[in-house]
């Protein structure tokens, strides 16, 4: 079986009845959950290689989740609309079970990137199939307005890190997440209004603050480190599209300081398990660059993805034999045990890059 029937295997077969798709099924920190962030690039893959009905029903997940916390998204932004600090510990999760339900164990749960990331998954959904996925019009609504809300608040980033910080992929994955709601055409004139002031905002704020040394994104607004998660901001979110001048010195400053033999690091401090490769940004690498034509390049990302699949076809979040810190990998394994396999955003990643190259089998 070819590794893009695999992972449309591997994807299919363990998504949740509910539409969920849960991270990794067995990895102990992961199993029962559902990230809006991972769930959504997952949903493109499968998306793009026609699996409709599995990405339909996980954006019919989403939009029940976050519907079905409109009520307490009118709160919170009723609380801030009166001058309050609403705290981290109210604000919406970013993660679900698999049945939609808060967690009830401790996680750095402040994350705005994943309801932007699902918007954008959404429209790209609708636009390619040409029909939209019925019932996620209050999901979308409540999604705008909670970010509408809060976009410039600092939160955890990708990674569940430095709540402390305003983080340059977040703003791009709302401002991507925004600019989705608005063309899904379920908000109101006065909500479309406020999505577009805060795209605006998005797009002033990370143009005056978040461009280290006038060339490349900043990891946060404020530190003069990248972070690979700054790719999306180019492709897939267009914060700076592949041809801006911006766009193209972050994929290439990304590159420079954070790929080696095909993989890429999440960062250069990284000591989570050591800090290895991610399969899952090699795909984020390899996009950009099949996006700016540079098609060798982008198709030596997938071959080394596709290498680090185990015997059964399975891909992990990451490798382990580069590693930036390997005197701190033990203590991640004792913690959490073996590194996440089968990680189901891998998957994603190399069914969206396979799909970016024309590899179907």
């Amino acid at each position: 079986m070819s590794l893009v029937a695999h992972s449309l295997d591997v994807i299919k077969r363990l998504q949740a009845p509910s539409g969920a798709y849960p991270a990794s099924p067995t990895f102990s920190a992961y199993r029962g959950y559902s990230w809006l962030r991972d769930g959504a690039f997952i949903a493109e893959g499968v998306s793009r290689h026609g699996d409709v009905s599995g990405a339909d029903a996980f954006h019919a997940w989403c939009a029940r989740v976050v519907g079905d916390r409109a009520g307490q998204v009118d709160v919170l932004v009723s609380r801030a609309g009166r001058g309050e600090a609403v705290p981290v510990a109210d604000m919406l999760p970013t993660r679900f079970t698999l049945d939609g339900v808060n967690g009830d164990d401790d996680w750095w749960d402040f994350q705005l990137d994943g309801y932007g990331t699902w918007l954008w998954a959404l429209r790209e959904h609708t636009v390619r199939h040409g029909r939209a996925v019925p019932g996620v019009e209050k999901g979308v609504r409540t999604a705008a307005r909670y970010l509408t809300t809060f976009w410039q608040l600092p939160c955890y980033d990708w990674w569940e890190e430095h709540v402390e910080h305003r983080h340059v992929a977040t703003l791009g994955a709302v401002h991507a997440g925004l600019r989705a709601a608005v063309a899904l055409g379920v908000l109101s004139a006065t909500e479309s209004a406020a999505a577009a002031e805060a795209v605006a905002g998005i797009a002033d704020l990370v143009a005056r603050e978040g461009v280290a040394e006038g060339s490349h994104l900043r990891k946060w607004l404020g530190s003069d480190a990248v972070d690979a998660s700054l790719l999306a901001c180019v492709e897939p979110f267009g914060l700076y599209p592949a041809g801006h001048p911006v766009g193209e010195a972050t994929v290439a400053e990304v590159e420079r300081q954070l790929a080696r033999e095909g993989g890429v690091y999440r960062y250069l401090a990284d000591t989570f398990y050591g800090g290895g490769r991610w399969l899952l940004l090699a795909g984020f690498l390899g996009w950009n660059h099949a996006r700016a034509g540079r098609r060798a390049e982008a198709a030596r990302y997938l071959e080394w993805m596709a290498g680090q699949a185990t015997p059964e076809g399975d891909l992990p979040e990451q490798v382990s034999d580069l590693l930036l810190a390997p005197d701190r990998r033990q203590e991640w394994l004792d913690r959490w045990g073996p590194v996440a396999t089968p990680l189901l955003w891998s998957h994603g990643m190399y069914l969206i890059l396979a799909d970016e190259l024309g590899v179907t089998a």
